[in-house]
């Protein structure tokens, strides 16, 4: 089964954090995808810029609408994610306890209903 790794990010606490602390949850990402690898869990993984770089779309009565930032106020945000394949939800959520984000915030961890390809 598949599944989402989502990384929350909120910039409050990522700010009181000092620069050592910082780089070492950067850092951690690189032992995380090796143990990934070698158990053959690895999907992928991407960052995301940052929500201010974002843009919401919305259609009401066929007319588009492109408005700037995030869909909502928040305090955290979605920072990036990975996408595993592993034998059940408790062995993702061991996977994401392994993030160097888990120290700070929250990983959401959710399953992918369907992959690309799937027929409408």
């Amino acid at each position: 089964m598949k599944y989402l790794l989502l990384i929350h990010m909120n910039p409050a606490t990522w700010d009181t954090l000092s620069e050592t602390d910082r780089q070492a949850i950067m850092n951690g990402h690189e032992p995380f995808q090796k143990v990934l690898k070698e158990t053959g869990e690895w999907v992928g993984t991407d960052a995301l810029a940052d929500p201010s770089q974002s843009r919401v779309v919305r259609v009401r009565e066929g007319v588009s609408a492109v408005t700037d930032g995030p869909y909502a106020e928040a305090k955290e945000f979605l920072a990036g994610y990975y996408v595993v394949d592993c034998e059940s939800v408790e062995r993702a959520c061991e996977l994401a306890a392994m993030m160097p984000e888990a120290r700070y915030q929250g990983v959401e961890v959710r399953p992918i209903m369907h992959t690309s390809g799937f027929e409408m």
